[in-house]
């Protein structure tokens, strides 16, 4: 059965990734708020006159038509909303990892309104130059939680009683947050290769965390250690593009 075709109009969106298709046009991965992420092609983009050419940009605030019934949809229109400077140097190569994890961990035509203002909040804030590692942080975060990792940070995951400030924590993926007495009264070994990756943990930080503040050098640092393990678990070990290159900015 054919899927029933829609006309989409005024959504707005943001551009995640484009390649080419056929001679003259573009598929485009955008990031709309109300329908998610939608694949489109934007027929004629790349001849020379087209007026998307200078549209259809990354990082850029746009609203955008489309419409189809397929996969695959068309792009009617795109217009560029404005007041977004344009990402350069880390803040670009940050732009393109905060991409490549919508890309990958999010399924098309499947609406996150909660994670498109984190986006958006994010892609403006590395455009005002801010501090590049909490604005990461709280992306992530977002993008955990909208997948499904709601397990409480301020809870802990076996009693549910709240996180103790200065309890030593480990965050284990199928429990949430666990103190480490209690890990010692299950009897269970505490060395490193026994846990696994799991990060230590101090409670505050995980309370600075469910609060969104990465203000403290400790939070910021504990919660890097662990918003990666997550991600990789979720992303099942496969390693990123942006972080690779991020990582060759930074031995440079």
């Amino acid at each position: 059965m054919a899927a029933a075709k829609q006309r989409i109009e005024q959504q707005p969106a943001w551009v995640l990734h484009t390649y080419p298709w056929r001679e003259t046009s573009l598929i485009v991965e955008i990031f709309a708020r109300e329908h998610g992420r939608v694949a489109l092609v934007a027929k004629g983009a790349r001849r020379p006159h087209s007026q998307l050419r200078g549209v259809l940009l990354a990082f850029q605030p746009l609203w955008m038509d489309w419409s189809g019934g397929g996969e695959v949809k068309t792009l009617v229109r795109a217009e560029w909303q404005g007041g977004q400077p344009l990402l350069i140097g880390r803040a670009l190569i940050c732009g393109y990892y905060l991409n490549e994890l919508l890309v990958r961990l999010t399924a098309r035509e499947d609406p996150h309104p909660r994670l498109f203002d984190a986006y958006a909040e994010a892609v403006r804030a590395l455009g005002r130059g801010e501090a590049e590692s909490p604005i990461l942080r709280r992306f992530e975060l977002a993008l955990l939680q909208e997948l499904g990792y709601e397990a409480g940070l301020a809870n802990e995951g076996d009693s549910g009683e709240p996180v103790r400030p200065e309890g030593r924590y480990l965050y284990i993926i199928e429990r949430g947050p666990v103190r480490l007495e209690a890990l010692e009264e299950e009897g269970a070994a505490l060395d490193p290769a026994a846990l696994g990756e799991q990060p230590l943990l101090s409670g505050q930080t995980l309370l600075d965390m469910a609060a969104g503040d990465f203000s403290r050098a400790e939070t910021l640092g504990q919660s890097k250690q662990l918003l990666r393990m997550l991600i990789n678990h979720t992303l099942g070990g496969q390693p990123l593009q942006s972080r690779r290159v991020l990582k060759e900015l930074q031995e440079l």
